[in-house]
C-alpha cells in the first residue's frame, strides 16, 4: 500500500519528458536541435531559474494540438499514480502557448480532457489552475483570464509563476482582483528567488490561499509568525531547490526547519522532468536526508489534503487513507 499522497505545486510542461519531446516532435513534423535523447538531457544542468526557463520554453514547441496536451497531461497522471498521488492541482501556462500562436482551446481543451479521464482510468481527481508569466505584461495576462473566463472549459483558480525577481506580485493585482470576482481560487509563486516582501504582497495585495515555494519566508521572523497564525500553505519542492540552486543539497533544505516552526509545508514536484523526480522521489530524497520516519511522512501527506482545493468530504477519506497506511507501517 503507497502513501497516499496530494500534489499542489506541479506545471504540466514540466512534466515533458525527453522521450515525450522526440516522441512528439516526430508526430508534429518539428526539428529539434538535439540529434539523440542523451545531448538533450546534457542540457540539463542548471545555473539559476532563468537558465532552466530557458530550456523549458524552448521545448514546448512540440506542443502543438489539443491532442498533444491530453498525452502530456495522461502520461504526468500515470507516473503520479504510480507514486501514490489520489489528488493533483496541475498548472498550465497558457501564455506560453498563445504567444506563439496555439489556441487556447487547444492547450487547456488537452489538458482538461485528460484530467477528466484520469479520475476514471487512474483514480486521481484533480484541479486546473492557469498560471500567469510574471515576466510577461500584466495586461496580457488579464486579457488572457477573460478569454479563459468566456471560453468552455472550466478552470478551478490562478496562479502566478516564471521568472521572479524584478516581477512581484503586485503588478498583477488587477487579475487577482478578477479571479476573486469570479470565484477562482487564487495560489501564486512567492519566495523562492524573490525576498520575503513578495510573499507578504502576494498575501495582502492578491489575496493567495496558498504560497508556492516560500522558503525565503524563513528570512523574516514576523512573517514566519503570520504564515503559522494563518496556517497558509507553502507548496515547497525540494528537488526543484536544489537544481536551481536555490540550497546546495537536499541535506541543507530547510523543510525540517519549516515543520519545527509550524509552518504547513507540503512536498512537491514542481516540472519534475526537470529537477530530477517526482513526487515520491521528492519524499525519499527527504527520507534519506533526514531519516523521516513513517510519521513524519503522513504529517506531510495530511499537510497536503488540508491545503488542497478539495471539498470536506474529499479530504475526509484522504485522511483516512493516510491513517490506514500509517496504521499498517511495521
Amino acid at each position: 500500500m503507497r502513501l497516499p499522497l496530494v500534489e499542489l505545486h506541479l506545471h504540466i510542461e514540466g512534466t515533458l519528458e525527453p522521450e515525450l519531446i522526440f516522441e512528439l516532435a516526430e508526430r508534429n513534423g518539428v526539428d529539434l536541435p538535439w540529434g539523440s535523447l542523451e545531448e538533450l538531457r546534457a542540457q540539463y544542468a542548471f545555473s539559476d531559474l532563468q537558465s532552466f526557463l530557458d530550456l523549458y520554453y524552448a521545448n514546448l514547441e512540440v506542443l502543438r494540438t489539443r491532442a498533444d496536451f491530453a498525452t502530456l497531461t495522461t502520461r504526468y497522471l500515470e507516473r503520479a499514480a504510480a507514486a501514490g498521488v489520489r489528488h493533483a492541482e496541475v498548472f498550465v501556462d497558457v501564455q506560453a502557448h498563445t504567444s506563439r500562436g496555439i489556441e487556447l482551446g487547444e492547450v487547456l481543451g488537452g489538458v482538461h480532457d485528460a484530467l477528466q479521464a484520469g479520475e476514471r482510468t487512474v483514480g486521481i481527481s484533480s484541479k486546473l489552475l492557469v498560471s500567469f508569466l510574471r515576466d510577461r505584461p500584466p495586461a496580457e495576462a488579464l486579457a488572457v483570464l477573460q478569454q479563459v473566463l468566456a471560453g468552455p472549459i472550466p478552470v478551478d483558480g490562478i496562479g502566478l509563476d516564471s521568472a521572479e525577481v524584478g516581477y512581484p506580485p503586485e503588478l498583477f493585482a488587477e487579475v487577482y482582483a478578477l479571479g476573486t470576482a469570479n470565484g477562482l481560487r487564487l495560489v501564486a509563486h512567492a519566495g523562492e528567488e524573490g525576498p520575503p516582501a513578495y510573499v507578504w504582497t502576494a498575501l495582502d495585495m492578491l489575496g493567495v490561499e496558498r504560497v508556492d515555494h516560500g522558503i525565503r519566508s524563513l528570512e523574516d521572523d514576523a512573517l514566519v509568525r503570520r504564515l503559522v497564525d494563518e496556517r497558509m500553505p507553502l507548496t515547497v519542492c525540494p528537488l526543484s531547490n536544489v537544481r536551481l540552486r536555490v540550497v546546495d543539497t537536499i541535506a541543507d533544505h530547510p523543510l525540517p526547519q519549516m515543520l519545527e516552526l509550524g509552518l504547513l509545508v507540503t512536498v512537491n514536484s514542481d516540472d519534475p522532468a526537470y529537477f530530477g523526480g517526482y513526487i515520491d522521489d521528492n519524499l525519499a530524497a527527504l527520507q534519506e536526508a533526514f531519516a523521516l520516519g513513517a510519521a513524519d511522512r503522513a504529517v506531510l501527506a495530511r499537510n497536503g489534503v488540508e491545503a488542497s482545493f478539495l471539498d470536506e468530504a474529499g479530504k475526509a477519506a484522504l485522511y483516512a487513507e493516510i491513517d490506514a497506511w500509517l496504521e499498517a507501517q511495521p
